[in-house]
């Protein structure tokens, strides 16, 4: 009886030194499913498949909770050309176990989505959160970047050095942190030059999209152009760009970011991001 005493509590030990140590991590979405281009042209677009479901798989398999934010808390759109057997190694099972997670948590869901706004979170207080992770598709151009709300969010994080992870188009929403994203962006927008000023980001190592990959990837625009590449902005804005070649996983650390440059960086950005958590 006594052995079964030190197992039972032993195992409660070991379960609330896993409770203790359990994260809430925001996954910031762009709700918005198309994406301006130049000449009035326009794509359909969203978060990409194993970008954000990958790193979220992991997170809650190591047991951490994720909670899900859009900047106006509509339900995020998934890019179709994301649901692909390719981002995920060919594997198919691969993809389709992180679609039925999708499905689970319902995220897109327009009725039954469990996101909840920027400005929900500002009223929760971000102490309560140990993480955020942007994960990419073009959306994050469109909204994210000019989001004053998720600058406040970002600009928190980076004060209180608490990790900051994002992949492929998502670093773009660094931009938000400028005190002028929208003359910043629509500067760019115009000439393809902007200059920034006090950007809590200046100086840091980090890596996006590359220039490179948006030029092999244009046809997938049908035609259209883009108004700007984030490799540029970012560039611009201050941070000190780091690249591998085209579609080759590379993953980022420089102080509290963790930035991935493509699809195939996803899983790396996730296992930085665990490997922080740990620590906290």
């Amino acid at each position: 009886m006594k052995t079964l005493y030190r197992l039972l509590a032993a195992t409660a030990l070991l379960a609330s030194a896993s409770f203790a140590q359990a994260a809430n991590v925001l996954v910031v979405l762009s709700d918005i499913g198309t994406l301006e281009l130049k000449a009035g042209k326009t794509f359909a677009t969203g978060f990409y498949l194993n970008e954000a479901m990958q790193p979220v798989k992991m997170l809650l398999d190591a047991g951490h909770q994720v909670t899900f934010v859009t900047p106006t808390g509509r339900a995020p759109t998934l890019d179709k050309g994301s649901i692909n057997p390719m981002f995920f190694g060919g594997d198919t099972n691969a993809m389709n176990e992180h679609i039925k997670l999708l499905d689970k948590l319902a995220v897109t869901s327009p009725t039954n989505s469990p996101v909840v706004s920027l400005a929900r979170v500002a009223q929760i207080g971000y102490d309560q959160f140990d993480a955020v992770f942007v994960p990419g598709g073009h959306a994050p151009m469109q909204d994210l970047l000019t989001s004053k709300d998720l600058g406040k969010l970002l600009t928190a994080f980076h004060e209180n050095n608490k990790p900051t992870a994002l992949v492929c188009h998502g670093p773009i929403a660094l931009i938000s942190t400028l005190p002028d994203a929208n003359k910043f962006t629509d500067s760019l927008t115009r000439s393809n030059k902007a200059t920034a000023r006090k950007w809590i980001y200046a100086g840091y190592k980090l890596t996006v999209f590359s220039n490179a990959e948006e030029e092999a990837s244009k046809a997938q625009l049908g035609g259209g152009e883009m108004k700007f590449y984030p490799q540029t902005a970012l560039e611009q804005a201050g941070a000190t760009f780091s690249a591998q070649p085209l579609w080759q996983a590379n993953v980022v650390e420089d102080r509290e970011l963790i930035t991935g440059q493509n699809p195939a960086s996803a899983i790396g950005v996730g296992e930085k991001l665990i490997a922080r958590l740990a620590k906290k």
